[in-house]
């Protein structure tokens, strides 16, 4: 348990950011009755997820259970330690909305649950999966091509923010951009709504899972894959 204190606490800290910054962007809409741009709220998520990743990617840096899950399935973490950071990174979403819920009027962490997603009424369910399995997809082949890739660009987490951002403006209207169970997890639980919840698991695990077998395969699997801790 001990060598993974650190992870699980940066884990934690990481994705408390991500749900803080990005919910508090949103609710910030429903406190002066006026809609966040969109550009907004994707410059938000980016700028706090190229911040936080950076800051914490010499220990771990995934904050999201799409990345540790493909991590997991692509041999370089064991699953009982991705376990951990994914009970850490919920944790930290809950968290995060237990004080968005705290230090926001109790009508608007209604209005805007809490910062969470939810699927635009002229988008089905499957085509829902579909965009945010796509946008999960970049978000985790960035990761493999800048974290994970010894011979990768040594650009922290600049390049996954910017990942975010175009992810955000894509399919922001259509899904609310999760590409991150954990960030859809903790509003959801606290604010108690649950609707379409499980597009936010299936599809960014979906994506996740493929963007770290096709990045392992293709560009790092020259002999046996290095486990990570």
């Amino acid at each position: 348990m001990q060598d993974l204190k650190r992870p699980i606490v940066a884990e934690f800290v990481g994705t408390f950011a991500l749900v803080f910054i990005g919910g508090a962007t949103i609710l910030n809409g429903y406190v002066a009755s006026a809609a966040v741009p969109l550009i907004d709220i994707a410059i938000a998520q980016g700028v706090i997820m190229a911040v936080l990743v950076t800051a914490t990617m010499r220990v771990s840096g995934h904050l999201n259970p799409a990345v540790t899950i493909g991590m997991a399935v692509a041999g370089r973490l064991r699953p009982s330690a991705a376990l951990f950071y994914v009970v850490a990174q919920c944790a930290g979403a809950v968290v995060a909305a237990l004080v968005l819920r705290a230090l926001f009027p109790a009508a608007t962490g209604a209005a805007g649950r809490l910062g969470g997603q939810w699927v635009a009424s002229n988008v089905s369910t499957m085509h829902a999966i579909g965009l945010e399995a796509i946008a999960t997809f970049f978000l985790v082949f960035a990761f493999f091509g800048t974290v994970v890739d010894p011979k990768g660009p040594k650009v922290g987490g600049f390049a996954i923010g910017l990942t975010i951002v175009a992810d955000v403006l894509a399919i922001g209207p259509s899904t609310g951009a999760s590409m991150n169970p954990a960030r859809s997890f903790g509003p959801a639980l606290v604010s108690g709504v649950f609707e379409g919840h499980f597009i936010y698991w299936i599809g960014p695990i979906i994506g996740g899972i493929v963007a770290a077998l096709v990045y392992e395969w293709t560009f790092l699997r020259h002999g046996p894959a290095d486990a990570a801790a």
